[in-house]
Order: structure tokens, then sequence, then C-alpha cells
């Protein structure tokens, strides 16, 4: 059982995976932040445009 634990502990796959987990989260963080203030921009871009057409 101890040797198990010792083999457990010392595996480097589960850090592989929590670093890919920590980028993973910082790009989705990124990528919403982006899309969040491009979006209300965008948005005024568009009802201006829109209010030019009328």
């Amino acid at each position: 059982m101890n040797g198990l634990m010792c083999s457990l502990w010392a595996g480097e796959e589960g850090q592989d995976i929590a670093e890919y987990a920590v980028m993973l989260a910082v790009i989705l963080v990124v990528v919403v932040g982006t899309l969040r203030l491009i979006g209300s921009n965008t948005n005024n871009v568009f009802s201006s445009v829109a209010s030019t057409l009328q």
C-alpha cells in the first residue's frame, strides 16, 4: 500500500492535467472579457449606423 501511494504521489500525469485546466481557465477569462468589451462597442456602432441610415 505504501508503494502505491508513493507511485501516485510521484506521478506527473495529474500535474499536466491541472496545468492544462489552469491554462484553459485563463484563456476562457480573456476570451469572455474581450467578447464583452467588443460586444458593447459593436452594438453601439451598429446602432449608430442604423440611425444614420434612417
